[in-house]
C-alpha cells in the first residue's frame, strides 16, 4: 500500500512538472504574438526597405534570439520593460547584419534613394553598387568604429544625415567620378531700359 502510494506521489510530481515545463516554454502562438509585436517595427530605419521576406526572416531571428535567452515564456513577458528590452534586440539584430554584411547598409540607404538624391548616378550593375556600399561601409567603420555607434547615431544624432551624406558623395566620387555639382546663377537683372526703336 505505501508502494503505491509513493509511486503515484512521484508519477503526479512528474506529470507536475512535465506540464508546468511544457507550459512555460514558448508555444507557437507565443512565437507568432512576439512576430506580430515587431510588426510596430517596421518603420524603423534598416527594416522599413526590407522587402516582407526578409522582415519575416528578420522577425524570426529576433524571436530566436529572445527565446534563447529567455526559454521560459512568461518571464519574457512579464519582464518588467519589456518594451526596451524587444527594442535592444531589435537594434542588435540590425547591428549583426550590418556587421555580417557590409552590402546590407542597401537596407538604409537604397540605390533607388541615392539616385533620387543624385549621390549616385542610375544605371549602376550589381558589381559597381556593392562597391559602392562596401566604400560606404568602411568609411562608416572608420568614423563610428562599430556598427551599433552608427545605428545608434543616425537614430539620434541630427549631424549624422551631413556626416553620412559626405561619405556617400566621397564613394561615389572615388568609385565613379561622379559628384553634386553646385551651379550659381547670377540673379542680377539689369533694369536699364532698351533703347526704343524708331521707324
Amino acid at each position: 500500500m505505501k508502494k503505491s502510494l509513493l509511486f503515484i506521489a512521484i508519477a503526479a510530481g512528474m506529470i507536475t512538472m512535465v506540464g508546468c515545463t511544457k507550459e512555460k516554454g514558448w508555444k507557437k502562438s507565443d512565437r507568432d504574438e512576439l512576430r506580430k509585436e515587431l510588426q510596430a517595427y517596421r518603420d524603423m530605419v534598416y527594416l522599413d526597405n526590407l522587402a516582407e521576406v526578409e522582415f519575416n526572416t528578420f522577425s524570426g531571428d529576433v524571436v530566436e534570439a529572445v527565446e534563447y535567452d529567455y526559454p521560459i515564456y512568461t518571464v519574457f513577458y512579464e519582464l518588467p520593460g519589456r518594451g526596451d528590452t524587444l527594442d535592444v534586440y531589435v537594434v542588435s539584430t540590425i547591428v549583426e547584419r550590418l556587421d555580417d554584411n557590409p552590402h546590407n547598409l542597401r537596407h538604409i540607404y537604397p540605390y533607388s534613394w541615392l539616385v533620387a538624391e543624385g549621390i549616385l548616378p542610375a544605371g549602376l550593375d550589381h558589381q559597381a553598387e556593392r562597391a559602392f556600399y562596401d566604400c560606404f561601409s568602411h568609411k562608416v567603420k572608420r568614423h563610428y568604429r562599430t556598427s551599433r555607434n552608427f545605428i545608434h547615431a543616425i537614430m539620434n544624432d541630427p549631424n549624422a544625415a551631413n556626416t553620412v551624406a559626405k561619405m556617400q558623395m566621397d564613394c561615389a566620387a572615388e568609385l565613379f567620378d561622379w559628384g553634386i555639382t553646385t551651379i550659381e546663377i547670377d540673379e542680377s537683372v539689369d533694369l536699364t531700359p532698351a533703347p526704343s526703336s524708331t521707324n
